[in-house]
């Protein structure tokens, strides 16, 4: 056992206000609504254009009422209610214009398909001034809430490097929405990473990027394999690797986030990703130098990035809302700048590396 307690759990609102969902699909299912239970936020209502698949989630979670029309949706939600909008990123501007002035919004990402619409999004929620916060949840799953409390303390020193490595056989299938968009890994998947980045070490200099496809999902227009370097200057460094067709087996899969520091360092598995959606267990490991006994040791953690990462998403936008704290930290001012982020790595994909010079 570690020699000091870290947090592992987000804070939750001292009076959380009801929730009305727009839209009732998989990340709902797998995600949302369990959270919700576990942390005993209440669902009073929900709406999804699939009027069978509405009826599913209504029959399992036990959802008091379902409402027939986006319309009828947001003019007989409670007042207080905070919509909680999981669609299409290319329905998010729509539905937001409908939303009444000063309401509350959690927007699952990504933020539009691209800055373009991120950017419509940002000018709507500031016009109708809306509480709005994008689901960028992988910032409050228990083993980064831990992460974070070691570096803030100062456990590891000053953070020198972080490394994302995602290799693993992802079922694309079950999301078939993407298949005919033109930007898929980056900005469905690795954008978590890119946001927790700028979480940890700010909104970087530049960045450098490739993201391709792979024979075995020729349909899968938006790529299927990304490098993503986010450029800070000397320090710290930071890659983002992903391949989503390691198609041989769990044993050399793998999907970790690292931190080196100073002082440190801690490398934490998210098992999410590795046979999913089963997936395998989380680990926490971390290395403090400064110890006399300096090795490697694993820290207990409660929970994982499904459900419980949910649940500190929607808690911040609540206690935001109810002015019980001053921060929002997924806030569509911030963002956007994640989303711009996402387009550099775009555009220097597009772009390619620099030809070798002649002999």
């Amino acid at each position: 056992m570690p020699e000091f307690e870290l947090r592992q759990t987000a804070m939750l609102p001292a009076n959380p206000p009801p929730i009305v969902s727009i839209g009732l699909g998989g990340i709902v299912h797998d995600a949302h609504y369990p959270a919700y239970k576990t942390a005993g936020l209440d669902v009073v209502g929900g709406f999804d254009i699939n009027v069978e698949r509405a009826a599913m989630m209504r029959d399992k979670f036990g959802i008091p009422r379902l409402y027939d029309s986006l319309s009828q949706t947001i003019g007989q939600a409670p007042a207080t209610a905070v919509f909680d909008i999981a669609v299409p990123g290319s329905a998010i501007a729509e539905i937001l214009r409908e939303i009444p002035r000063g309401r509350a919004v959690l927007i699952q990402k990504p933020m539009g398909e691209d800055l373009a619409e991120a950017r419509e999004i940002l000018r709507i929620c500031r016009e109708q001034e809306l509480v709005a916060a994008i689901n960028f949840q992988l910032r409050f799953a228990p083993f980064i809430i831990a992460a974070r409390d070691m570096i803030e303390r100062g456990l590891i020193g000053e953070l020198y490097d972080m490394e994302f490595r995602v290799q693993c056989n992802t079922p694309w299938h079950l999301w078939p929405f993407l298949f005919p968009l033109p930007r898929c890994e980056i900005l469905y998947h690795s954008i978590h990473y890119v946001d927790l980045v700028r979480s940890f070490c700010g909104t970087p200099q530049s960045v450098y990027a490739k993201t391709v496809s792979h024979p075995s999902a020729p349909d899968l227009r938006g790529g299927a394999r990304s490098m993503i370097i986010m450029d800070y200057g000397e320090n710290p460094r930071v890659n983002v690797m992903t391949n989503h067709s390691h198609a041989y087996g769990t044993e050399k899969q793998q999907s970790y986030v690292k931190f080196e520091g100073s002082k440190g360092a801690i490398q934490i598995r998210a098992g999410l990703n590795m046979n999913y959606p089963d997936g395998l267990p989380d680990r926490f490991e971390y290395i403090l130098l400064d110890n006399e006994d300096a090795r490697w040791r694993t820290l207990d953690i409660k929970g994982s990035w499904f459900p419980e990462a949910f649940i500190g998403a929607m808690a911040s936008l609540m206690r935001y809302a109810n002015g019980e704290t001053t921060t929002l930290p997924t806030s569509v001012d911030d963002a956007i700048l994640t989303m711009a982020t996402v387009e550099a790595a775009y555009e220097s994909s597009e772009r390619g590396g620099t030809p070798l010079p002649a002999i």
